[in-house]
């Protein structure tokens, strides 16, 4: 398997996801150096492709809806990504939780907007990177 990662946002406020062996990811976050966050999650690779494959089947749904996705379905969920169109792309609203439960060591932060197409990119290599 290639490198496995993703990492969305700019210089100022960002996400990355990275494989970081078996199932083992690493999952960091900043937004203007005032909130951070690097923690590691535990995760199969079947979830992080679920995750990716819902993610690019709604940015290749029509724009101008709102959608949430979570990285997985129960409390041990890492992060939950909320998208919001604006323009030709997506500004993110991000909720972390460092501990696998929803309630609490939670970071919430936003991001964005990101266009469509390098969101499909982000994810299309991800995707890519988990299938072999």
């Amino acid at each position: 398997m290639d490198s496995a990662r993703i990492r969305l946002g700019s210089d100022v406020a960002w996400l990355e996801l990275e494989h970081t062996g078996g199932d083992n990811w690493r999952v960091s976050a900043d937004w203007c150096s005032w909130l951070r966050a690097d923690f590691n999650a535990h995760l199969t690779v079947e979830e992080v492709l679920d995750f990716a494959t819902r993610m690019l089947a709604q940015l290749g749904a029509p724009t101008g809806r709102r959608f949430s996705a979570a990285m997985t379905p129960g409390r041990n969920n890492p992060m939950t990504l909320t998208a919001e169109s604006v323009g030709s792309g997506f500004a993110f609203f991000v909720c972390l939780t460092p501990n696998g439960d929803d309630t609490v060591c939670q970071l919430r932060m936003e991001l964005g907007p990101i266009p469509v197409t390098e969101l499909r990119r982000g994810f299309d290599a991800l995707h890519s990177a988990l299938t072999f």
